[in-house]
């Protein structure tokens, strides 16, 4: 080859360093979005910290202040995002799931087509089942998309009182219509709640359904939810007594069905049709049954979950028994681990918030019972829905009976071993349930 043949002519000269200068700057802008990303990805996750009530590494986060701005309750009901809610599967004989944030969720694609069934995708590629189920799912996107544009009711509609006979109720039914009416007006004064169509089945996921007397039902854990439960099979002609029903019949039986195992069609027209009621009780007295019932008796499940990562992380010098069985937590170091943002284990439906279980801005309920005023609200209840008359809610302690009952006077023996920040953070943590069922604001 001669020299002159190997020298670039002017013409590959300008191509090549046009090419090099188009690569180098495709790089340039590539680095620089992905920067970006990272920056507002470390923002937002300072952001989630900040609004988080807990404890830091080192020190207490201040508690928010007792009267909040309009602003700021809207902020708080807006950021209730459900898609950290997983629904009820493996862990169900374990008397419950982790609600674990860290976890993400399979929203779209839990998708139910049978009204009989609680349908997932299956987690194994390219298998004939998942292609089916993908392709079912694909077809209702038009159904979806139609659903997601629809908004969720205003206004709550008349009680059919039709079937209640007896004057004795009148008291009653004046109180519920004000429950009702408190918490329509506290939604529509700070609920700005229209963008969470895309989470609909996690939004509905704790929801139980009696088709026979059209009823839906939000489970609320530590609220007298066992025995509605047992009511329902009863409803449902399942068992003819709720005395007869144990406590696994009830919570592992899978005898119920929830409102996420429907389809869309079947999830929307119960949620416009259906009687829907939601039990709730004092938040503070809640928490306090909820610790009660699984750390201070032996559990299988609560203890190795639970009690051994919050001994790790809240007991200084814990002995390797405690670390080993998990059992013994204390109070204390239990509301440690609620207010904590950075929890060992994620949540958990006993203690977890109301308005992160039943969305009761989301969803309007007809009937807002009480657990203080449980049988009364309850038989109120079923006389509304046409249950036979000799049907009555059971009056019974589910489980360990011969303990006495969480009140405001086993509340107050417990808080007596926090400090008043400590307190003060409980009540900041659960200040939606107050605000939204108009309970008292606790003495601190």
């Amino acid at each position: 080859m001669q020299p002159f043949e190997m020298v670039m002519n002017p013409k590959q000269v300008f191509l090549s360093v046009l090419i090099f200068g188009v690569a180098g700057l495709l790089l340039f802008m590539y680095l620089q979005v992905w920067i970006e990303e990272q920056h507002t990805g470390r923002v937002e996750k300072r952001r989630e910290q900040k609004v988080t009530s807990g404890w830091g590494p080192m020190k207490y986060l201040q508690p928010v202040p007792r009267i909040m701005s309009t602003e700021k309750i809207q902020e708080h009901i807006t950021n209730q995002n459900p898609k950290f809610h997983m629904p009820e599967d493996v862990r169900e004989k374990k008397e419950n799931l982790l609600l674990n944030s860290e976890r993400s969720t399979r929203v779209l694609t839990k998708t139910s087509y049978s009204q009989g069934g609680d349908q997932a995708l299956s987690k194994s590629t390219g298998s004939p089942t998942e292609k089916w189920r993908i392709e079912k799912h694909q077809g209702a996107k038009t159904v979806f998309n139609k659903f997601s544009n629809m908004h969720w009711p205003v206004d709550i509609h008349p009680l059919n009182k039709s079937l209640v006979k007896d004057n004795k109720w009148k008291k009653t039914d004046e109180i519920q219509e004000k429950r009702r009416s408190f918490l329509q007006e506290f939604c529509k004064k700070y609920g700005g709640v229209s963008h969470h169509q895309s989470h609909l089945f996690h939004t509905v996921s704790r929801i139980y359904v009696e088709d026979k007397h059209k009823i839906l039902y939000c489970e609320v854990p530590k609220a007298g939810c066992s025995n509605w439960k047992r009511i329902l099979m009863v409803l449902n002609g399942l068992a003819s007594s709720a005395y007869n029903i144990s406590h696994d019949a009830v919570h592992y039986g899978k005898h119920l069905k929830k409102l996420d195992s429907f389809d869309l069609k079947g999830i929307y027209t119960r949620l416009n049709t259906y009687t829907k009621a939601v039990f709730v009780r004092d938040p503070m007295e809640r928490l306090v049954s909820a610790f009660r019932d699984k750390f201070e008796h032996p559990n299988s499940y609560y203890h190795p979950v639970f009690g051994k990562a919050i001994i790790k992380k809240y007991r200084p010098n814990a002995c390797e028994e405690a670390l080993i069985n998990g059992s013994g937590v204390r109070f204390k170091e239990f509301i440690h681990y609620l207010l904590d943002s950075h929890r060992p284990v994620g949540m958990d439906i006993h203690w977890e918030k109301v308005s992160k279980l039943c969305y009761p801005c989301l969803i309007n309920y007809d009937f807002v019972g009480k657990f203080e005023t449980l049988e009364e609200d309850a038989n109120y209840f079923l006389q509304m829905i046409g249950a036979p008359k000799e049907l009555k809610f059971p009056n019974f302690k589910d489980r360990h009976s011969s303990d006495e009952r969480t009140n405001a006077q086993v509340v107050r023996q417990y808080l007596k071993d926090l400090t008043r920040t400590e307190r003060q953070l409980i009540y900041d943590f659960y200040y939606l349930d107050y605000l939204m069922f108009n309970y008292t604001t606790p003495f601190l």
